[in-house]
């Protein structure tokens, strides 16, 4: 792959772009603190609310593709 990769449809990453960390599609929120919410306990609304530029569409396709990911890797 390039350094510019189409890691997914929601999820890019880009060395220009926080430094090459997976990013939501169009923001420079990084895929990581959505799962670091979940984990903590917050829900997908109280991420959305905290930011704003990833749609909960948006969220819900990552954890859809991570899930995708996750399962073909069984």
């Amino acid at each position: 792959m390039s350094d510019n990769e189409v890691v997914t449809q929601a999820i890019t990453k880009d060395p220009e772009t926080m430094h090459g960390v997976p990013v939501f599609r169009g923001t420079r929120v990084p895929v990581q603190t959505l799962f670091e919410y979940l984990e903590g306990g917050d829900t997908l609304e109280n991420f959305v609310e905290g930011f704003p530029t990833v749609s909960r569409a948006l969220a819900l396709a990552a954890l859809e593709e991570a899930k995708q990911l996750l399962l073909a890797r069984v």
